[in-house]
């Protein structure tokens, strides 16, 4: 099933709990958090007191994405902070496997994050131990970019290489989808389809969460 995961990124913080609400009401059960530290991307955003904060205030699962440096330092505090899946950027690991294995024990699922410029190759060994991989499809750091194209044709590799290996490992997009190229994203073999500024930039999150859900059902079932 395809997922609509809203990306507060885009949100307005002064209404965050109202534009949440509206979201889950339009069909979304997944929220994404990105969480930027200054170094690894050239933008700050939030920590876990954030994500503690909102997982009271939201039974969604937290969809965690780690743009920062020595990601091990921090990702059993966000799962402690009430992330439910935490991302972290190949890049930015020196021990992939090892993160990974640290995600996994503090109690979430652990997903490997490609930058646009990175290969899908690099994952050929260790794709059996994450629980998910977020593509970029735009260069990490700040919202509203536009989706980079090639990054389609990674995620044709990546599906096939799930295929392959028999594994069901959902697919995750970020960066500039919108309603019209949401269908071409999904039929490219995506699963969590993260979308920002369409969502929260609208003044109706519930209506563009409904229609987008409606659009992705049916990309998925005519996938190539």
């Amino acid at each position: 099933m395809v997922e609509i995961v809203p990306s507060i990124l885009s949100a307005d913080f002064a209404r965050l709990a109202g534009q949440i609400a509206s979201a889950e009401r339009g069909g979304a059960s997944m929220l994404h958090l990105d969480v930027m530290d200054g170094h690894f991307v050239p933008n700050i955003t939030i920590g876990p007191p954030v994500v503690e904060s909102l997982r009271k205030a939201t039974r969604l699962h937290l969809d965690v994405h780690l743009m920062i440096e020595s990601p091990e330092r921090w990702v059993e505090r966000f799962v402690r902070a009430g992330a439910n899946s935490v991302s972290v950027h190949y890049e930015a690991c020196r021990h992939l496997d090892g993160v990974l294995g640290m995600i996994r024990a503090a109690g979430a699922l652990a997903g490997v994050v490609l930058n646009p410029a990175t290969p899908v190759s690099v994952l050929e060994d260790v794709v059996e131990v994450a629980d998910y991989v977020l593509l970029m499809s735009v260069n990490p750091g700040f919202g509203g970019q536009e989706l980079i194209p090639y990054v389609l044709e990674k995620a044709r590799k990546l599906d096939r290489l799930r295929k392959e290996k028999r594994l069901a490992l959902p697919i995750e997009i970020d960066g500039g989808v919108h309603r019209n190229n949401l269908a071409e994203v999904v039929r490219a073999g995506c699963d969590w389809i993260v979308t920002g500024s369409a969502v929260f930039h609208s003044p109706d999150p519930e209506a563009v969460v409904r229609e987008f859900r409606e659009i992705a059902a049916g990309g998925a079932a005519i996938r190539c």
